[in-house]
């Protein structure tokens, strides 16, 4: 473990211990009426941790959170963590089926879970999915019948009036295990733990096919957090409002542990809510604000951004297929951001590039920066000949480096489908080195279409639509024609207060690409599927497409 003056953390629970050090009566966490010191933090940490070994949590078991943006993430997780244990962050959307298999797969042990949220009580509907997948052999007094491997459920208490259940544990339960385990031994699971193990199992969306989990060691963790927190110049002073949710590497990575490091004040914010979110920046006077682009593009065309004070932000970080150089201008102009960075990572990598606060603005709007935290970048044919290809050309994003994931959890042919034998982690990504090494991300190999025998790729055509008076987002795929194959059809969220037409969109285009590129169709749409972090699930578009197609 590293001495309490010594600001490099072998693991995670170390880099607590060292901020509790380091920052200990600093504000760690805000959340509502809950405000935590970095003491007070560690110390929450620390009973967690005992509630865990006093029911049976092993070093190298594996602990589910399944709960949104709360102190009781951020205590339950590093807890787990400070007990040994490996993380399994649960997307707060997921169906019971869908949690069901993530706590199989992981054989997690135990499980963190709020108790009803966003109307919907994911430990009732968690024990249904089990109990209707017909699977046998869990002792039928385990908190889920269904899952043999889990022994504890601590219930987050986010609804009110939660019924007794004998079954789980109440989070209010955690001061009366914490006593039955002493500091001895939970000092003794802190040196035991080991950088280059596995600290978290995150899985991905699952939006192409059966999700997967992507392993990261402590030493990984902590290296992207380490080299997000550098570039973002994020220093104690800051206050971060953690809109990205912590069961995803932005939130969780980019979010809880940058702030450790750097002894920032978290300020969770639950769901987003633009309203809530300019309230929490006026009062709790927030300096930092990641994001996807969604974010910020919602802040801008709220109509009571006015009415707050939002002078204390200095930083923002953003990134996805594509970030149009309109809002990044308008993030700088109209929402008072010093810096604005934008940057591109992926779970399997956590942050891969990041732009430098003394890049030039046009770098900053056109880019994703350069390799961090110890990456190496490069671009290969999308052709499968694996030839590299000169800067300027599009071709497969690759990455190597000491912070490319350990692999996929059980699944050592998809782990050596992603990972060559050269250590190249092959991201699906197509984009374009500059002679500087700067990458812009221009799309997913799959969301490429081909028109006329033509490439095109959706996100230049986002980029030019973004540039259209009234279009507040977009988004191209491409769909079936008979005489060329493939045609692009783009969805556009208006503005409020619009007079856009289908004409209006293809004209504007027509000035600004070339014709294969132009999109065929348009249509308007009221709100786009998303996954968790914002970003537009195209495969969905392309459901519907189809569907309106064979109706036709």
């Amino acid at each position: 473990m590293s001495s309490p003056d010594d600001t490099r953390s072998a693991t995670i629970p170390d880099a607590l211990v060292t901020a509790a050090h380091r920052f200990g009566d600093r504000e760690a966490v805000v959340d509502g009426d809950t405000r935590l010191t970095y003491n007070e933090l560690h110390q929450r940490v620390r009973d967690c941790a005992r509630l865990f070994i006093a029911n049976g949590i092993r070093e190298g078991d594996r602990v589910a959170v399944c709960s949104p943006n709360t102190h009781h993430w951020v205590e339950a997780a590093l807890g787990a963590l400070y007990a040994g244990a490996t993380l399994v962050p649960i997307n707060t959307r997921f169906t019971g089926a869908e949690i069901l298999d993530i706590v199989r797969r992981s054989e997690a042990t135990a499980l963190v879970i709020a108790g009803p949220f966003l109307g919907t009580d994911r430990l009732a509907a968690l024990r249904e999915a089990a109990a209707h997948d017909g699977e046998t052999g869990s002792p039928a007094d385990r908190p889920v019948p269904g899952i043999p491997t889990l022994r504890t459920v601590l219930r987050v208490p986010l609804g009110e009036g939660l019924p007794e259940d004998p079954a789980v544990l109440d989070w209010a339960d955690i001061p009366g295990y914490a006593v039955r385990v002493g500091s001895g031994e939970l000092d003794t699971r802190l040196t035991h733990a080991n950088p280059e193990e596995p600290s978290d199992i995150l899985f991905t969306s699952g939006t192409t096919g059966r999700s997967k989990g992507a392993m990261s060691s402590h030493a990984q963790s902590l290296g992207v957090a380490e080299a997000w927190a550098q570039l973002g110049g994020l220093t104690e002073r800051d206050r971060y409002l953690v809109i990205n949710p912590f069961f995803h590497s932005f939130g969780y990575k980019a979010g809880i542990l940058v702030a450790i490091l750097r002894g920032a004040t978290m300020i969770p914010h639950t769901t987003f809510d633009a309203e809530a979110a300019f309230a929490a920046i006026e009062s709790e006077r927030v300096t930092v604000l990641p994001g996807a682009p969604t974010i910020y593009q919602v802040m801008l065309d709220h109509p009571k951004r006015g009415d707050f004070d939002l002078s204390s932000l200095r930083l923002a970080v953003t990134g996805a297929a594509t970030v149009p150089v309109v809002l990044v201008e308008r993030m700088r102009d109209e929402l008072g951001f010093d810096c604005v960075l934008t940057a591109y990572g992926l779970t399997e990598a956590a942050v891969a590039t990041m732009c430098r606060p003394s890049d030039k603005p046009e770098v900053i709007a056109t880019t994703c920066g350069k390799a961090a935290a110890g990456f190496e970048v490069t671009t290969v044919a999308t052709d499968g000949s694996g030839a590299p290809t000169p800067p300027g050309e599009p071709g497969e994003v690759l990455l190597r480096g000491p912070n490319v994931m350990l692999g996929y959890l059980d699944d050592p042919e998809e782990t050596a489908r992603a990972i060559d034998p050269d250590g190249w982690l092959h991201t699906g990504d197509v984009g374009v080195l500059d002679k500087h090494g700067y990458l812009t991300i221009t799309d997913r190999i799959k969301d490429m279409y081909v028109s006329g025998g033509f490439n095109v790729y959706p996100a230049e055509v986002e980029q030019s639509l973004a540039r259209l008076d009234g279009v507040s987002e977009s988004a191209v795929i491409g769909v079936p024609d008979d005489r060329l194959g493939e045609v692009g059809k783009a969805y556009i969220l208006p503005t409020p207060e619009h007079g856009l037409s289908e004409t209006d969109v293809i004209e504007h285009c027509k000035k600004l690409l070339a014709n294969y590129k132009v999109p065929r169709h348009v249509e308007f749409v009221t709100e786009f599927p998303r996954n968790a972090t914002g970003k537009v699930l195209k495969r969905v578009l392309r459901e519907q497409a189809t569907a309106t197609k064979e109706q036709a």
